[in-house]
């Protein structure tokens, strides 16, 4: 039997939100925001099931919403840690000592760019420019807050109060 995802009403009002700023034969200009919105509620990451339900919201064919998701990075297709870290590694960061803080993050949680921790908490990438460059060096947590001019010391810091942080939902 397939899976059935259901779209909870408060991420419903949200895309409804997004789709007010669009004309209304125009829903897939929402597809962007309705993925993260549904990739949080599915506990950071888009099964087929959560993509089918997007389709049908929107009203838009499946194919429309897998093109989105693979294509940009800030999506998951497999489950991940419950806090991404996303370090750049770009030249303004490599530069300012990107490459200190990744060994840094890689010990302290065990893992390398592309895994997750075994006790799934943390997935760790490694992201390409994310235009934050006069702040170099910067990481992205979970696909929305930036942090700028990190040192090793800080972003064990980060590390710590998300460890700290109980689980939503």
């Amino acid at each position: 039997m397939a899976e059935i995802f259901i779209i909870a009403p408060e991420i419903q009002k949200k895309i409804d939100h997004w789709l007010t700023k669009y004309p209304p034969e125009q829903k897939r200009s929402a597809v962007v925001a309705a993925l993260l919105y549904v990739q949080e509620q599915n506990q950071g990451w888009l099964s087929q099931a959560a993509m089918e339900a997007v389709a049908n919201y929107l009203e838009i064919t499946s194919i429309e919403v897998y093109e989105v998701a693979t294509f940009y990075d800030m999506y998951e297709l497999k489950p991940r840690g419950r806090h991404k870290i996303g370090i750049c590694t770009n030249i303004a960061c490599m530069l300012r000592g990107a490459e200190e803080l990744a060994e840094c993050v890689k010990k302290r949680l065990g893992i390398n760019f592309g895994e997750s921790t075994p006790d799934g908490l943390f997935a760790l990438r490694e992201t390409e420019c994310m235009a934050a460059c006069g702040g170099a060096p910067m990481c992205q947590i979970n696909d929305q807050e930036y942090h700028e001019n990190l040192t090793p010391e800080k972003i064990l810091t980060i590390i710590d109060q998300l460890a700290k942080e109980k689980p939503r939902g």
